[in-house]
């Protein structure tokens, strides 16, 4: 992220930069001072996911951040979890040229616990969501699901993005009422490996079935994304384009 990202916002202009850190601390959750180090990097709003709990610190963090003034404000959790769990899975705010945005991160149900219905806390979400511009991160397993909650919102928001199983895809598109849609933004990390992990390690487990310690890997290490064009005024999107830099 540190080599390339100021690179990237500054040659397209990047007016709102939105990471998914879920898994930032060595491949296991994030804590409070990797999120402070995004947001130094220029990150405008942090998305996570299932794994956001593996790093307990990260509790009291999100919970800070429903004070005013708190940096950790703009750290989301899936907003389809309990109201009881730390944290806000909706954050609404200003680009840097003034133009209003929402940021909504959810997660799917299938092949993952059973929370609230992620396509209603969707629309209850944007009931309270003021701004034209509007980015979804749909945490989720099933391609399906992920593909369904686009279709969904085709036309309400900006886009929909897809993370959770680290491997990007290649249906990046605008949908037909103007909603910029990947099914998996993809991992930025070592891709020599299996989704991060060293791949020695993932054979082991595949092969014997025995429990054994995962390591994230290092090689071929990569950042991948997507760059997204919109009207400001409607929200619609323009176009959609992947993105995969290596070291």
């Amino acid at each position: 992220m540190r080599e390339h990202i100021h690179h990237l916002v500054e040659t397209n202009s990047v007016e709102l930069l939105i990471i998914n850190v879920e898994n930032a601390a060595g491949g296991f959750g994030v804590t409070p001072a990797i999120c402070e180090e995004f947001f130094e990097l220029g990150a405008d709003v942090l998305t996570t996911g299932n794994h956001v709990w593996d790093k307990k610190e990260i509790n009291d963090y999100l919970n800070s951040g429903m004070k005013n003034g708190s940096s950790a404000r703009r750290v989301l959790r899936p907003g389809n979890y309990p109201a009881t769990v730390p944290g806000t899975g909706h954050y609404q705010g200003t680009t840097r040229s003034g133009v209003p945005y929402a940021v909504i991160n959810l997660q799917g149900r299938v092949f993952m616990v059973n929370n609230d219905d992620p396509f209603r806390t969707a629309d209850r979400l944007l009931e309270q969501t003021t701004a034209k511009v509007i980015l979804v991160d749909i945490h989720a397993e099933a391609t399906s699901e992920k593909i369904a909650m686009g279709w969904y919102l085709d036309g309400r928001v900006t886009a929909v993005l897809g993370t959770h199983t680290h491997v990007a895809t290649a249906d990046t598109r605008v949908l037909p009422n103007g909603t910029a849609y990947q099914t998996d933004v993809g991992m930025s990390g070592p891709h020599d490996g299996v989704i991060g992990v060293e791949k020695e390690q993932v054979l082991a487990r595949f092969l014997t079935n025995m429990p054994n310690r995962f390591d994230a890997a290092r090689g071929d290490v990569r950042l991948n994304g997507v760059l997204i064009d919109c009207d400001a005024k409607t929200g619609r999107a323009n176009s959609i384009e992947r993105i995969s830099l290596g070291q």
